[in-house]
């Protein structure tokens, strides 16, 4: 696949994610949107089809790469939905951009080894999703809302004018502060910036408590495929790895919920 082929199937995925959430959000409320959009919708299809592109290797490289910055990522969520409490968007968007950054580039610039990486991305899931639980506290719940169709449309091209944005300003980068750029989840910063103005606190940190149980299933994606790469097939090792992407955040609740019936 060429570099416009591939930029152009990017821009086509975050548009399709973004919108999807937004839909999900507006039928089965913020949570679930954010749920959506947590999963590796954006990051599962490029991994493919770049192990497809350039080999099995590549994609596994890209795997590390990606786990590297996760904990990053997750501190971005954690950071924004603590700030939606207090805050208007522009602030929380400042305040969470620049955690993502600050900790992305001791990540990068700490050569750590790839089992540290992993654990380093589980951890983050795991403190990720307990913030988020405790920051909802008090807020009340936040379902199903109207989204009109003028403010669907605008989600997706902002996402897009934003995705575009960041991967142009990526070519002209060195590759450590590209790769960290690149990592920006830009369904992370459209989303919850359009849900805190017109829907409040309440459904923006629902939006990101959904986003961080996302993560299991993103984590999961990952650590499978870099795991099963150097011993199974390229395209059976990227289709377990979506089950277990799909899979995990559905049986880690469960576990919960069991946990907290039995206790």
């Amino acid at each position: 696949m060429t570099d416009a082929g591939l930029l152009a199937a990017k821009l086509v995925l975050i548009a399709a994610t973004v919108l999807t959430a937004s839909m999900v959000a507006a039928r089965w409320g913020h949570a679930a949107g954010g749920w959506l959009a947590g999963l590796p919708m954006i990051g599962g299809p490029i991994v493919g089809l770049l192990m497809v592109d350039v080999g099995a290797e590549h994609g596994r490289q890209a795997c590390l790469a990606t786990l590297r910055c996760h904990p990053a990522l997750v501190a971005y969520l954690v950071s924004y939905a603590w700030a939606a409490r207090r805050w208007s968007w522009p602030a929380c968007l400042g305040l969470a951009l620049g955690v993502f950054f600050t900790l992305g580039g001791v990540l990068i610039a700490v050569d750590a080894p790839q089992w540290l990486v992993v654990l380093m991305s589980v951890l983050a899931v795991v403190a990720g999703t307990g913030a988020l639980a405790r920051l909802s506290t008090g807020l009340g719940s936040a379902g199903r809302v109207a989204l009109p169709r003028a403010e669907l449309w605008a989600r997706v091209g902002a996402a897009v004018l934003m995705a575009a944005l960041v991967i142009g300003g990526s070519s002209t980068l060195p590759l450590a502060l590209a790769g960290l750029l690149l990592a920006v989840p830009i369904s992370g910063l459209i989303l919850p910036s359009f849900t805190l103005p017109r829907h409040g606190a309440a459904a923006t940190v629902a939006l990101l408590r959904g986003f961080t149980v996302g993560q299991i299933g993103f984590s999961a994606f990952f650590i499978v495929l870099l795991a099963l790469l150097p011993r199974v097939h390229g395209g059976l090792a990227w289709l377990l790895a979506m089950l277990a992407a799909a899979a995990m955040p559905v049986l880690v609740q469960r576990v919960r919920a069991a946990a907290v019936r039995a206790t």
